[in-house]
């Protein structure tokens, strides 16, 4: 039971950020989402991260700052095992699966719906 209680409190926070960003500044959602997911990278590249996905598990594994902290894990792994290539390839083979489940599902929401312009 707490580590539900933990995933949701930290995951509630990274929601709660966002909308404070939404609410208090002129950035838009997608430029708040791309600082997530570098902020995902730089704290998983000096070594914050690992902690924050230890002590609260899927509040950390899910949200946005979880696929860039998979990207670099992806990077810092594929580096280690194939050199230099291994910055190219890493992260792409890390996220695979995140990848095509938004390609799948984006493309079944495109089948189901209607998708217009907005104007």
């Amino acid at each position: 039971m707490m580590s539900y209680l933990k995933a949701f409190l930290v995951g509630g926070i990274f929601c709660l950020i966002g909308q404070i960003l939404i609410d208090r500044t002129k950035l838009t959602p997608a430029r708040i989402l791309v600082g997530y997911v570098v902020a995902g990278v730089i704290t998983s590249a000096i070594g914050l991260y690992q902690h924050l996905v230890d002590f609260s598990g899927a509040g950390a594994t899910v949200p946005l700052t979880g696929f860039g902290h998979c990207l670099a894990k992806g990077v810092r792994e594929a580096v280690d095992q194939d050199g230099f290539l291994g910055i190219l390839t890493g992260g792409l083979r890390a996220t695979a699966g995140g990848i095509t489940a938004a390609v799948i599902a984006g493309l079944l929401m495109s089948l189901l719906f209607k998708p217009r312009d907005r104007s």
